[in-house]
């Protein structure tokens, strides 16, 4: 039987299967993207696919903390973008 990856949500701190979250790096360069192939150079930080944990992480700068830079608006609307 395949080992299916979990990580853990910074936002609800729960475990899910890897390809329930979002991945959300920064790049060695300071940069801050949404990591679709799961396999993007830098610091990585999991989100649930929910609104409410996106909403939360917004309001209580979870991302900012975990990667230690800011993190744009428009990456929440791009995280937004994905969940329809």
């Amino acid at each position: 039987m395949k080992k299916i990856p979990m990580r853990s949500c910074v936002v609800t701190r729960e475990k899910c299967e890897k390809k329930e979250l979002f991945r959300v790096v920064r790049t060695p360069e300071q940069n801050v993207i949404l990591d679709e192939t799961g396999k993007a150079n830098g610091r990585g930080a999991y989100l649930k696919k929910d609104a409410d944990v996106i909403n939360k992480a917004k309001a209580s700068k979870a991302l900012d903390k975990v990667l230690e830079v800011e993190v744009p608006d428009s990456l929440y609307d791009e995280l937004f973008e994905k969940l329809k």
